[in-house]
């Protein structure tokens, strides 16, 4: 469904009528498209203390160009050097002047330390966690849809898939957000016009809604992608296939056995492993029974983890591979009538922290999750009127984001330059007031 208020705050009256009446102004984000990939105009380069971070070859590969001019379309700020309150203090220094003339659409990305660096030193690590705040805070104020980011790392050319991302129009629904990156850089030559050329990915839910944007973005990418689906959306999901070259598979992800049959399906290996199928089920605790709760925790969590575990111990996830779960706000910050989907949810971020760091270890394979928000799909545009303009407008775009946008953000996760992102839940919500 069409979000009318958005296009009518693009109008000359409607700019008037909301500013006069303290309304909500969104602005129209700019994303992704074959005749616009990048952003267009300068990256501002700045630093705030001292600093030992080799940017320059990695940001001059982001494509924009590093000139310094007075409206640019993103700023990149290095706080990795920020060791006390005096050096904060250059935070404000190098971002007050400028911030203002960012382009609409635009990008200001933080680059901070990884807090166990600063274990021992309790000045560093009061401010270095002072940086969360400060990105969230200029996040909800820095309107016209720009976007503002905290990366923490310790090498520049590892998070180099993580900075081409978040400086991108790929990015324009991730706002407010802090991302861990590891120290270890991708392996061998990375073709970034199509990085997922030669490689299998499976979409579980894939036939309609988000689950058919990451299909159709990581077919982009060069993907052959396998959508899985129900067997009662066997033919959405062959449509969805058929289109993108790719192969349909019609399995209930709740079988006991579906780790087994899908490895059965794919004796090649899996290299991306998109867990995206999920239901709702709503109603207050109160009034909950035992069957509503019992069905999305099937789906959403349960299957998840039999899935997974199954797929791990089979070996049919490649070395170098990659998982991506979908989490929610909803598991987040909760939900009044979804106590059933936000335990689902929050079970997914809980999965993701706990495995991540043994899946590596043990398979080479990063898991990692997307928490989307209000999203426009067909499930949100049967939301009653004024919950789903709430909806919209709670968050810092002030407005709802697209499948695409969720896509885009699973997208970057699934790249094989990220395999030094691991562990992490990003909220693709446009930095949602709720939750934190």
């Amino acid at each position: 469904m069409a979000d009318r208020y958005l296009s009518f705050t693009a109008t000359a009256p409607g700019r008037f009528l909301t500013r006069r009446l303290g309304l909500p102004q969104p602005a129209a984000l700019r994303r992704w498209s074959p005749e616009h990939p990048s952003l267009t105009g300068s990256l501002l380069h700045l630093t705030a203390g001292t600093t030992a971070l080799d940017l320059a070859p990695v940001l001059a590969r982001t494509g924009l160009p590093l000139d310094g001019s007075a409206d640019p379309a993103a700023v990149v700020l290095d706080a990795t050097g920020v060791r006390d309150v005096e050096t904060l203090a250059e935070v404000h220094a190098a971002l007050h002047p400028v911030v203002r003339s960012v382009a609409a659409s635009g990008r200001v990305v933080v680059l901070g330390s990884p807090l166990d660096a600063a274990a021992d030193d309790h000045h560093r690590a009061a401010v270095q966690q002072a940086l969360e705040g400060f990105v969230r805070s200029l996040g909800k104020e820095i309107g016209r849809g720009r976007t503002v980011n905290l990366v923490r790392l310790t090498d520049a050319s590892a998070a180099e898939s993580t900075l081409r991302f978040l400086l991108s129009p790929r990015s324009a629904y991730v706002s407010g957000q802090v991302i861990g990156v590891g120290a270890e850089g991708p392996e061998g030559t990375v073709d970034w016009a199509l990085p997922l050329a030669g490689r299998t990915a499976l979409v579980t839910g894939g036939a309609r809604g988000i689950g058919e944007a990451v299909a159709e973005t990581l077919a982009r990418d060069g993907a052959h992608v396998v959508v899985l689906d129900i067997p009662q959306a066997e033919a959405d999901a062959r449509r969805v296939a058929e289109r993108l070259c790719g192969s349909a598979l019609a399995l209930d992800i709740t079988a006991a056995d579906a780790g087994e049959r899908i490895a059965a399906e794919l004796p090649d290996g899996i290299d991306v492993l998109i867990h995206n199928a999920g239901i709702t089920r709503d109603r207050r605790l109160v009034n909950m029974p035992a069957e509503r709760w019992g069905s999305v925790l099937d789906v959403n969590l349960a299957s998840v983890l039999r899935t997974t575990d199954a797929l791990l111990a089979k070996g049919a996830l490649r070395t170098g591979g990659r998982i991506v779960a979908t989490a929610s706000i909803a598991g987040l910050a909760g939900n009044a009538g979804q106590t059933n989907y936000g335990a689902s949810k929050a079970g997914i971020a809980g999965l993701v922290r706990s495995l991540a760091p043994r899946a590596l270890a043990g398979h080479g394979v990063t898991v990692n999750a997307v928490a989307p928000g209000f999203i426009e799909t067909k499930m949100t545009a049967a939301v009653p009127l004024f919950i789903r303009e709430a909806g919209r407008r709670m968050n810092s775009l002030a407005q709802g984001g697209l499948p695409v946008d969720v896509a885009e953000t699973t997208a970057w996760l699934a790249h094989p330059a990220s395999g030094a992102v691991n562990g992490q839940v990003v909220r693709v919500c446009g930095q949602s007031l709720l939750g934190a």
